[in-house]
């Protein structure tokens, strides 16, 4: 019974947050956000304290569920290690295997320390949450390099499951590594009874976080997950979940001890799936150059090199905004308009950045602000995007086509959501000179309306460059 009530509340979970992420028409986030926001590190990143204290609360009181259910990346693991399970002749393929410890907590310690210090490269790479973000966001918009990196995570994690069920989330994951100091002293655990265990090993085959050493009448509780299938599976009745504070992993009386060690089989599942995920690659297919009515080719826009980087309506700062994000790209993932994309600069790997190549930020759309699980974009209303200013448009002369080919343009001004653009006389001796754009600063707000649509190609004449620090009237 618990097996189920695991199984159907995961599977609530999972599909929930993938339609999330999936979600074509921008809409769903209204119903389904919760689902990010119950994310534990991105609860810690943006000090939801009712997330982070519940979670602790519940690892404290039953054992690893978050990872069970919660977390879609341990829910997908499952799911490809049930299927692997299906195949003949291996149902009961599991071993007991000792902890990896050297690799657990080296990872774990280094995952903190770039948290603390801002390195959200190494971050963004190994949080379960962000990874599976990145996998689904890449099925919705392919990107380059994100969806490489989501690539070679889906098949080194696909590996580890199909071969190991659990083992990188009990060897890499910083949040499986964290909940397992609690889960050692959870109140409810899986118990053997020794009087009624026949050692048949079942419950150890079965279990897909190697955690359990029936010769020993061991259950490793930092590692186990709380999936109930050794509970499911034991014909016997000797494995109960129940209430076992402060007894130890070991059964009251354990039987003899087993004269050789379990093998480890987590390493060499994580070596061999590093090395084949090294070698996957992918080509970005061929773009078809897009033409107008007269076959001339239309160059495509190509993003000016801006001297401050600009951040979506919400973040306080560019320097809040990237300490927080975890890059699960579920800003990315809903942006209507194509204007976050997955950074490739180094020191904001796979973070989302504003440009306005294919699309500009709609003053009536807030979306970002509302689904962003980590803080670092803060919920605002339609009317308050209106009063920040996240950065300040430029203009350059020479690639105007009001004075590069001498037609009248004046779009830029003509779609400037605050009248922020004012058209002037191109020389300022000749009132009736063709008129050029100026932009009055104080009232620019930053979206982009007017880059986007300057028909200069492939650079625009006017370029928004970001504020380090935003501003709000």
């Amino acid at each position: 019974m618990l097996r189920k009530i695991r199984i159907i509340l995961a599977a609530v979970f999972f599909i929930a947050i993938t339609v999330l992420f999936l979600d074509p028409a921008g809409v769903v986030y209204k119903w389904l956000g919760w689902t990010a926001k119950a994310q534990f590190l991105p609860a810690i990143l943006s000090l939801n304290l009712v997330v982070i204290i519940l979670t602790v609360i519940v690892t404290l009181v039953l054992g690893r569920v978050y990872c069970s259910v919660i977390c879609p990346l341990g829910v997908f693991q499952d799911i490809v290690s049930n299927i692997s399970g299906r195949r003949k002749g291996k149902k009961n393929r599991f071993t007991s295997s000792k902890e990896i410890k050297w690799l657990r907590y080296s990872v774990w310690v280094l995952f903190y320390v770039a948290v603390i210090f801002g390195v959200q490269a190494f971050v963004a790479l190994i949080e379960p949450y962000s990874a599976f973000g990145r996998i689904v966001t890449s099925i919705k918009h392919p990107m380059m390099p994100t969806v490489i990196i989501a690539a070679v995570t889906l098949i080194v994690i696909a590996i580890l499951a199909w071969k190991n069920g659990r083992t990188w989330c009990n060897t890499i994951c910083p949040v499986g590594t964290l909940l397992s100091f609690i889960s050692r002293c959870a109140m409810f655990r899986p118990v053997i009874d020794t009087e009624k265990c026949k050692n048949c090993k079942v419950c150890e085959k079965r279990c897909k976080a190697s955690c359990i050493d029936i010769a020993a009448h061991n259950v490793d509780y930092s590692r186990c997950v709380a999936c109930f299938d050794c509970i499911d599976n034991c014909k016997f009745d000797a494995l109960h979940y129940r209430f076992a504070w402060g007894k130890g992993s070991k059964a009251e009386a354990p039987a003899k001890a087993a004269e050789g060690e379990g093998s480890d089989a987590g390493r060499r599942a994580f070596m061999t799936g590093t090395a084949l995920a090294i070698g996957a690659a992918a080509l970005k297919a061929q773009e078809v150059p897009k033409r107008d009515g007269g076959f001339a080719e239309i160059l495509p826009k190509v993003s000016h090199d801006r001297t401050e980087l600009l951040t979506p309506f919400g973040s306080k700062s560019v320097k809040d905004f990237y300490n927080r994000c975890t890059a699960c790209q579920l800003c990315v993932s809903q942006c209507p308009n194509n204007v976050l994309k997955p950074s490739t600069d180094l020191m904001h790997f796979m973070q989302p950045y504003m440009t306005y190549t294919d699309g500009y930020c709609r003053p009536e759309c807030t979306i970002c602000s509302q689904v962003c699980p980590a803080g670092a974009i803060e919920p605002i209303t339609k009317e308050e995007k209106t009063s920040f200013h996240i950065g300040v448009a430029t203009v350059e002369r020479d690639l105007c086509i009001v004075q590069r080919d001498g037609v009248s343009c004046g779009n830029c001004a003509r779609h400037c959501p605050t009248g922020a653009i004012l058209m002037v006389p191109q020389h300022a001796d000749d009132p009736d000179s063709l008129l050029i754009p100026a932009v009055d600063e104080a009232k620019c707000i930053g979206c982009g309306a007017c880059e986007n649509l300057c028909p200069s190609r492939p650079l625009s004449a006017i370029h928004v460059n970001g504020l380090p620090v935003h501003i709000q009237d």
